[in-house]
């Protein structure tokens, strides 16, 4: 019997193919357990995840109304960036990798950046307020994590990270952070495509209407990669992995 009765107005044939092959994949378990699997947290920086800077600094032209601002902000503070944080420190505990990813131009006017970028007058220089990391969810200088920066809306496609990942042997990732439908959409569908598997943990990502956010994790889901609340990724994580004992 099919478990998978399709939408009665939107059928999907090829439903349970997909389910088979990215959420029950048995390798999911497999490159955890050898380590193969990396935690990946995109662009949790001040350019676009901080109130009144960056993209949302006062006269920026970002077109986000007030009562998107309040859901968008409220969102970060309340659920992703405190769920991220904790999936970072049970990835950490565990000897997993901890990847971060920003947007950071190579040169401070900006002309290395993607035309995408440039069109919209994106820009977050070297050493600027709006490149540095939210401090909540920021590298751990003394863990030697690995910072990737990018001028476009996937890192996969304007960096050496799929280089970066196969030298360490990974294969799977767990993808965090913003926006969900622009830079964190882009990523999961360019590493899917490039052979990970991938997971996206819905209750760590954020865009500025739940519309958009709910949107793009239906289209995601089950077709480019599994989409996990953060209690399901972090017991999977605590049953498979024990963390290691602090001397």
């Amino acid at each position: 019997m099919n478990d998978f009765a399709p939408h009665e107005e939107h059928p999907d044939p090829l439903r349970e193919i997909y389910h088979e092959s990215f959420v029950e994949n048995p390798a999911h378990g497999e490159f955890l357990v050898g380590r193969h699997t990396a935690l990946l947290c995109i662009d949790l920086q001040y350019l676009d995840a901080a109130p009144g800077c960056g993209v949302f600094a006062e006269g920026n032209n970002h077109g986000v109304s007030p009562e998107g601002q309040k859901y968008y902000f409220d969102r970060l503070s309340n659920t992703v960036l405190p769920n991220v944080r904790r999936l970072q420190e049970a990835f950490r505990r565990r000897n997993l990798e901890v990847i971060h990813t920003r947007i950071q131009s190579l040169t401070q006017d900006g002309r290395d950046r993607g035309k995408g970028h440039k069109r919209l007058n994106l820009l977050a220089a070297p050493g600027s307020h709006e490149a540095e990391f939210l401090v909540e969810v920021a590298p751990q200088p003394d863990r030697d994590e690995i910072v990737i920066n990018k001028t476009a809306s996937g890192v996969f496609s304007s960096t050496n990270l799929h280089y970066v990942l196969k030298n360490m042997g990974i294969e799977a990732l767990f993808v965090v952070g913003v926006y969900t439908n622009e830079c964190v959409e882009t990523t999961v569908r360019d590493a899917c495509d490039l052979g990970y598997l991938v997971t996206v943990v819905e209750d760590c990502c954020a865009t500025v209407t739940p519309e958009l956010h709910n949107a793009t994790l239906a289209t995601l889901r089950d077709r480019y990669a599994r989409v996990m609340t953060i209690g399901e990724v972090i017991q999977t994580v605590v049953n498979l992995i024990p963390a290691k004992t602090e001397s």
